[in-house]
């Protein structure tokens, strides 16, 4: 699974939607899940989450869902992370009384 972060990018822009099962490795699925239940989001909406935040932020997708497992076992997180991280899930919320 060492295939890198440019292999899941173009995965997921050449239409396929979320890679195949087994494109991800275990602390990629696990922020994931700490994703969905805190932002109460799909896995498709994680993922673009976990894309764009290491994206916007220049920190490698794996490192951002270590990062993103470890925060969701302590709830320490780095300050550049929990302000994309705030942004990306302001984003997603639907409008007040919808």
């Amino acid at each position: 699974m060492a295939e890198g972060l440019e292999v899941l990018v173009s995965d997921r822009e050449g239409g396929a939607g979320r890679p195949q099962p087994g494109a991800f490795d275990a602390v990629v699925d696990q922020a994931a899940g700490v994703l969905i239940a805190v932002g109460r989001m799909t896995s498709a909406e994680a993922w673009d989450v976990l894309r764009e935040t290491s994206m916007r932020t220049d920190i490698k997708l794996r490192h951002v869902a270590e990062l993103l497992v470890e925060w969701g076992r302590t709830g320490a997180l780095c300050a550049d992370i929990r302000t994309e991280l705030d942004r990306q899930l302001a984003q997603r919320r639907p409008a007040p009384g919808l």
